[in-house]
């Protein structure tokens, strides 16, 4: 059996992968822009939910490709936030 939410992000080069926001809530800060190299595990944003700080990270190295959010954003759950190719 595969494991297809690894295949995509990790084993097929050159296919971007999609950040997504976790939770809803506030953007508070955003930490990259398009062009920046990032490593797996870097800060990409952070988010406030309920006045708690919950930062989302890259899941994998690359460069960042676009930015679908701004600081002081309202955002939902699953909501396409930082895309990494």
């Amino acid at each position: 059996m595969r494991n297809w939410q690894f295949l995509h992000s990790e084993a097929v080069s050159g296919m971007p992968v999609m950040v997504e926001t976790s939770l809803p809530g506030s953007v508070w800060k955003v930490l990259v822009h398009p062009g920046v190299q990032v490593a797996a595990g870097d800060p990409l944003f952070i988010l406030e939910v309920m006045k708690t700080e919950v930062p989302h990270t890259a899941p994998v190295a690359g460069t960042v490709r676009a930015v679908y959010i701004s600081e002081g954003d309202a955002v939902d759950a699953g909501q396409p936030a930082i895309e990494i190719e």
